[in-house]
């Protein structure tokens, strides 16, 4: 069965389902596994929470045992980020939240809000939290590890959050996996947030997407602070998000893809704003959203413009706002003088350029229409030259998708993986397809050691197929998966896409072997590797 991607945007079907098979795999992205890689790559969960994901699904226990180190570790990380949340939230409603709660008054932030976002203070001490945890017994490793706390230069430990207001984040499923700090005193940066762990990546992850998730408004609203977040959501637009100091990723955008095919930006109203506001929409454009940006005037943020002129104001601007072509020609507007001719041509070569790599034809002529009547010049003659750049830019591209050195077809779809040497990957992978199709050639004596392999991870792929072979156990893409990564899976799932003649399949195992030790010597020897494999080429061709 074929469908559009879910992992990469595309207009023809590239994304296969083979339910004989009981995998995946894209052809555009490389993409592929079983379901329990697909619900791992979806919703971001690690190997044994996507076994629970779908045991829940289909009312299924799990046995105790199936717990790994790693899915241990998780659990607990969680628990303690809930317990410090909980920590936080009691602290604002304490004597040392005085200040906290201050500042959310200055603000206009209700305790009902507060209570809706599970807001908290951190104390204006040094080891408040670490304090609280420990009797509660976790380690300071523990704290470590979560980011909530940090080693001091005379090998002590301190809190990383301290005299702050504190937002949890919280991710779709229910989870606090990190925090954000906004601070309350002068010392350190305005806002803080959770370093890296392994339950909290703030380039996956969108504050307050846990609560807009369940928004009617049909589209979401894109933000770039907290505040902001709890501000609209306070005055009724449920549907805000923030990124967490970081600019928009490709991976927030698939996030908010599976919730809507509406984007409003609300950016700051500066010019980082507005170059953080282009980045967004060349980002939230990939995925065929639908996008509009907001044009705030009077008002630096939309908190400000909230409480200044009120929520029926910011409707309006919503309703109002430009899309994402007319945004980005009013910004390319904005750098010209259109009263000299000069300054006119640079803005037509400009606005030419957007205009030619919109993939729709009527979009393009109305637009170009509108341009023509500003400068001044005949519709035809724009439309014409945008059409003769769309040319250029789409000749450009198949030269550049066709253009490479031979290995280039050899090379894995998946972009996190790339061989240093394609000739030597082919058999590689020519001998991870036979023991997957033909599983009795693990007793093979003449198999190579993964240390053999050119690639690092079709050594990986291989290692953990060669032992659950020799050990008798099931191999599929899915069971795989808890020992690979998802690039790996992706990779091997590719591999097994290919053709392989299984009627000499010992005869094809050890032609795959040879080329590999005769690859491995040529390297040692120093000999040219693009003329070893022009010449294996040619043989493979031949037969």
């Amino acid at each position: 069965m074929f469908g559009l991607c879910p992992f990469h945007s595309e207009k023809t079907p590239s994304f296969s389902v083979s339910p004989d098979k009981q995998i995946y795999h894209c052809f555009g992205c490389g993409k592929g596994g079983g379901v329990i890689s697909f619900i791992m790559e979806i919703e971001n969960l690690s190997f044994p929470e996507a076994v629970a994901f779908l045991a829940r699904r289909a009312n299924m226990p799990l046995p105790e045992q199936e717990d790994t180190r790693e899915s241990k570790k998780r659990s607990h990380l969680l628990a303690l980020n809930r317990d410090a949340a909980r920590f936080f939230y009691e602290q604002l409603h304490a004597p040392a939240g005085e200040r906290a709660r201050e500042y959310m008054a200055r603000r206009g932030i209700s305790k009902t809000t507060a209570t809706n976002f599970g807001l908290g203070c951190a104390p204006d001490e040094w080891s408040a939290l670490e304090k609280a945890m420990r009797e509660k017994g976790y380690t300071d490793y523990e704290l470590f590890d979560a980011g909530l706390i940090k080693k001091g230069r005379n090998g002590g430990w301190y809190d990383t959050f301290r005299d702050r207001l504190v937002f949890p984040v919280i991710d779709v499923r229910g989870n606090v996996i990190g925090f954000s700090g906004r601070i309350l005193g002068e010392n350190g940066p305005k806002y803080l947030n959770s370093p890296e762990t392994p339950v909290f990546n703030k380039g996956r992850n969108l504050f307050a997407l846990n609560l807009a998730k369940k928004s009617k408004s049909g589209y979401i609203l894109l933000t770039e602070g907290n505040i902001d977040v709890v501000s609209l959501h306070q005055a009724g637009f449920d549907s805000a998000v923030a990124s967490l100091g970081t600019s928009l990723t490709a991976e927030q955008a698939r996030l908010i893809s599976r919730y809507t095919d509406r984007v409003v930006i609300a950016y700051d109203n500066d010019a980082a704003g507005q170059k953080a506001a282009q980045r967004a929409i060349a980002i939230l454009e990939k995925l065929d959203l639908k996008v509009r940006v907001l044009q705030m005037s009077g008002a630096k943020d939309p908190d400000e413009f909230i409480r200044l002129k009120g929520p029926e104001a910011f409707e309006r601007l919503i309703e109002g706002s430009e899309n994402q072509t007319e945004y980005l020609l009013a910004q390319i507007a904005k750098k010209y003088d259109l009263k000299t001719d000069a300054q006119k041509l640079d803005y037509l070569r400009e606005a030419e350029e957007l205009l030619a790599r919109r993939p729709s034809a009527a979009e393009r002529e109305i637009y170009c229409r509108r341009i023509a009547a500003e400068v001044g010049i005949s519709p035809q003659v724009l439309i014409g030259e945008v059409d003769s750049r769309r040319k250029r830019i789409l000749r450009r591209a198949e030269k550049t998708e066709g253009r490479g050195s031979p290995e280039r077809g050899s090379q894995p779809a998946e972009r996190q993986l790339r061989y240093d040497d394609p000739a030597s990957a082919v058999a590689e992978e020519g001998v991870i397809r036979l023991l997957y199709l033909e599983p009795e050639l693990a007793s093979s004596p003449r198999l190579p050691a993964p240390e053999e392999f050119s690639s690092p991870e079709l050594g990986h792929i291989y290692a953990a197929l060669l032992r659950r072979l020799r050990e008798g156990k099931a191999v599929t893409a899915d069971v795989l998966g808890g020992e690979l990564e998802s690039a790996e899976v992706s990779q091997l799932v590719s591999i097994l896409q290919r053709p392989e003649a299984l009627a000499s399949s010992s005869r094809a195992l050890d032609d795959y072997i040879n080329r590999i030790r005769e690859r491995r010597r040529a390297k040692e020897q120093g000999l040219d590797p693009m003329q070893i494999y022009q010449q294996r080429k040619k043989e493979l061709e031949n037969t």
